[in-house]
């Protein structure tokens, strides 16, 4: 069956479609896509994963069409972001 493994960094994205046999786990379809030498620092140990932006867990089977997500830490809070944007303008005028 085909399904997708997606991860981002800040400077890259990665979207592959793969081909799993039909009883492929998260962690097996992860490995079986190359995307942990392509990105050596990502640990399934301590990442999060997740199938189509819901929490999953390693040994979670497939389905045909699902997309595989490696999700990693938040560096900056998104809701401060725009806050510090903003207050860094107001220091230049």
């Amino acid at each position: 069956m085909q399904i997708g493994v997606a991860y981002s960094e800040p400077a890259q994205q990665l979207w592959l479609r793969i081909e799993v046999p039909d009883e492929a786990t998260v962690q097996a379809a992860i490995e079986q896509s190359g995307i942990l030498k392509k990105f050596p620092d990502i640990d399934l140990s301590t990442c999060a994963v997740g199938i189509f932006g819901k929490m999953a867990q390693l040994d979670a089977q497939l389905k045909p069409g699902d997309r595989v997500e490696i999700y990693r830490a938040i560096t900056a809070d998104p809701a401060t972001v725009p806050r510090r944007r903003i207050e860094g303008e107001d220091d230049e005028d």
